[in-house]
């Protein structure tokens, strides 16, 4: 289960909560304008822009979970296990596994128009990475400083919806997603009103009133919600954007322990990765260190032919002014 958002104060930000019950072992991982990628029958980009993101690195190629280009364009998948349907290959179309889909639109387009003008004819196909990485069933969030967009493969084709909300998670479908926040449509930043029974002399005894039914599990359709109104209403000070989108997707993060499995596992927040998609940085914690991390692409040979791996610090590191 996942959560991502987008957030705009004087830079664009964009993040996502990571939550599994097990690691790949993933890296921050920038791919340079001359890494080859391959894209089978679609041919090979032997020059791209440049992409940061988190990635699983297997057989020295990116499988990336999220992403940002050069250009400020990211993107990110999320679990869609019950309703992802991939297809097979289409010789009027451009076939794409599920698994190359992000460096695909992130490699060729430097905003969203471009991204839809490249999924106007893209299949998406299914075939597993390699028989230790099965196909991932997914859906993905593609978003710029001014336009944000949801991409699912479903059994009735490709769907690409406008996603105003700027957030998205798991099941179901991103429309029910969206109709579903008809359903809080009464909640508010402010004080709450006295409709309730106006002859009645009700109290407001605490502050955020207002927000009372917010849904708090950890259910894919509650944290949409709460991401919704904690995104759409969160205001951040000159300089702390990036604070912000940590505060946002902290509320949709799991404790270990609070969501177990039938098998006994149980679901984390491996990562939180955010963005800051002007200045070209990738930033994260992890469970176990929550002292934020950065990795600037910016610093890094950007013509380079080689991918550039960054091992997440996961130990705690404490800064102690004493």
């Amino acid at each position: 289960m996942c959560t991502a958002a987008t957030y705009k104060a004087e830079d664009f930000f964009f993040g996502r909560n990571l939550d599994y019950y097990f690691t790949y072992g993933e890296e921050v991982v920038l791919t340079p304008r001359h890494f080859p990628l391959h894209f089978g029958a679609a041919g090979i980009l032997d020059t791209h822009y440049a992409i940061l993101g988190m990635a699983h690195v297997a057989g020295g190629y990116p499988l990336y979970y999220d992403a940002c280009n050069e250009k400020g364009l990211c993107m990110a998948g999320l679990n869609f296990v019950l309703s992802a349907c991939y297809f097979p290959p289409d010789a009027n179309k451009d076939n794409i596994a599920h698994y190359n889909f992000i460096p695909w639109i992130l490699g060729q387009c430097e905003n969203v128009t471009q991204a839809r003008a490249l999924l106007a004819n893209l299949n998406l196909t299914g075939e597993p990475f390699s028989p230790k990485l099965p196909t991932a069933k997914l859906h993905w969030i593609i978003a710029d400083r001014d336009s944000c967009i949801t991409v699912e493969s479903v059994a009735e084709g490709l769907k690409v919806y406008d996603n105003p909300a700027g957030v998205l998670a798991n099941e179901p479908a991103f429309p029910m997603h969206l109709y579903n926040l008809n359903n809080f449509m009464h909640l508010s930043a402010g004080e709450p009103g006295g409709s309730f029974a106006p002859e009645l002399p009700l109290l407001r005894y605490s502050q955020g009133m207002g927000a009372m039914g917010l849904p708090g599990d950890l259910s894919s359709m509650s944290r949409f919600v709460r991401a919704a109104f904690t995104r759409n209403n969160s205001e951040s000070d000159p300089g702390q954007g990036l604070g912000q989108i940590f505060r946002i997707l902290d509320i949709v993060s799991q404790t270990q322990g609070c969501c177990r499995l039938p098998d006994g596992q149980r679901e984390k927040t491996i990562y939180t990765g955010c963005m800051n998609a002007d200045k070209g940085i990738y930033y994260y914690t992890t469970y176990t260190n929550q002292r934020i991390t950065g990795v600037d692409m910016h610093r890094e040979n950007l013509d380079a032919g080689e991918l550039r791996r960054f091992p997440l610090v996961t130990e705690q590191d404490v800064s102690m002014v004493n």
